[in-house]
């Protein structure tokens, strides 16, 4: 395994450092993976030196993260994890009807950059998750036994600012471990553009999520403050670049806050930003997202009536632009977009 930070990496050291020979990590792999076994002490198949020394540097557990507390809903299930250290983070898993299952993570304790309806940002920024803890939430639910068809990064935290997520989309792609296709994994970001620019070079298949929430700059500073130091105009322009280069769609969040920024106004506004980009334009796809009401913010908000959602949508589409009204599920747990909160 190449050398990144990680657990798994510490593995394939151990072993060499044991004189043991290779197809022992391939066994250890195997016991994680397949057999699900969540205790080094359990792993018979290996050699107690070994089970003694994975035990020693990691703890008996596989696991580094411990749920603390689960939550369901209709078709949302929030898990709230707890960390070596005692921080906590949420997780939410997604079941669809048709069999499909979805897993929402988080990349941070908190998040630092205090977006306005969001209640995760209100709780601001603890620490940046390792590459294990980001990845361990989703082997929760692998050694439960749950088919990882679609993850997305949207829970807590914004991805690009920790420095440990490319270590994580390498383990999640690692054929010998999670083995995911980068076209199942979805990173929203608020818009740093160091991190898209990276995403383009290193994991072009990944799909990429820009949170946009208002067509105005002004606007959207207040709104968002992370716009004053990443101009709308410049995070338009490395997404279109991001298209460009990878020939893949981009997806537009638009969280919808009435009297704020679903007026006939802003939706023209978008389509016109949107119409603009140029030969590629059809590769943006607009996700309008309900507002899901929290306490916890310190501005209150109210989600848009559906009139003014219809509307929105319909001068979107009618300007050509591709664009759903994105379903929501967990709100009645505040496992919903922006009601992240620990």
């Amino acid at each position: 395994m190449k050398q990144i930070e990680s657990k798994y990496y510490k593995m394939s050291q151990i072993i060499s450092a044991l004189n043991l020979p290779d197809y022992r990590y391939e066994q250890v792999i195997k016991a994680i993976f397949t057999q699900r076994i969540e205790q080094f002490s359990k792993m018979h198949l290996l050699p107690g030196n070994l089970r003694e020394a994975f035990i020693q540097e990691f703890g008996d557990q596989v696991n580094s993260v411990a749920l603390i507390v689960s939550q369901d809903s209709r078709q949302a299930n929030k898990l709230l994890f707890q960390l070596s250290d005692g921080e906590r983070i949420e997780a939410i898993g997604l079941h669809y009807k048709q069999g499909w299952e979805s897993f929402c993570i988080s990349s941070q304790c908190g998040c630092g950059f205090g977006c306005g309806f969001c209640a995760t940002g209100t709780a601001g920024l603890k620490r940046n998750l390792t590459a294990d803890e980001i990845t361990d939430q989703l082997l929760y639910f692998t050694m439960k036994g749950h088919k990882l068809d679609s993850i997305s990064f949207m829970g807590m935290g914004e991805a690009f600012a920790n420095p440990h997520l490319f270590d994580a989309l390498s383990i999640l792609t690692d054929a010998a471990l999670f083995n995911l296709s980068q076209r199942r994994i979805t990173i929203s970001t608020i818009g740093i553009i160091p991190g898209i620019q990276r995403l383009t070079q290193d994991f072009p298949q990944v799909n990429l999520a820009f949170s946009l929430h208002s067509p105005f700059e002004e606007q959207r500073s207040e709104l968002m403050p992370v716009n004053k130091r990443y101009p709308l105009g410049e995070v338009m322009e490395t997404l279109d670049n991001h298209i460009k280069r990878t020939g893949r769609r981009v997806f537009i969040a638009y969280i919808l806050l009435k009297g704020v920024n679903d007026s006939k106004k802003h939706a023209l506004a978008v389509a016109q930003m949107l119409h603009g980009r140029g030969s590629w334009k059809h590769l943006y796809h607009v996700d309008l997202i309900p507002y899901n009401a929290t306490d916890k913010t310190f501005r209150h908000f109210d989600t848009s009536d559906r009139k003014s959602i219809n509307e929105f949508q319909d001068i979107l589409k009618k300007s050509g632009i591709h664009t759903t009204v994105r379903t929501q599920f967990g709100g009645d747990i505040s496992a919903a977009c922006g009601q992240l909160y620990c």
